[in-house]
């Protein structure tokens, strides 16, 4: 299973609690939490919806890499 610690760093990052996130979100603490610990995998659409959220890349969500957004082309 994938470990997503940037999932953390990018909610708190945007002053969120996890409270506050999973109202957002339309879903149970337990399983959000579960996620930032790495207990459990995320769904797709959940990293994407997260990524849209942060204004982030997926790719950096996964810790693919280093740059909150990719380059310009």
């Amino acid at each position: 299973m994938r470990y997503y610690p940037r999932l953390r760093d990018l909610r708190e990052d945007a002053d969120l609690t996890q409270e506050a996130l999973v109202k957002l979100l339309h879903m149970h603490k337990t399983t959000y939490t579960n996620y930032e610990q790495g207990k459990r995998e995320p769904p797709f659409e959940l990293i994407i919806r997260l990524a849209e959220l942060y204004n982030v890349s997926i790719d950096y969500i996964a810790g693919i890499i280093s740059e909150p957004r990719p380059p310009q082309r």
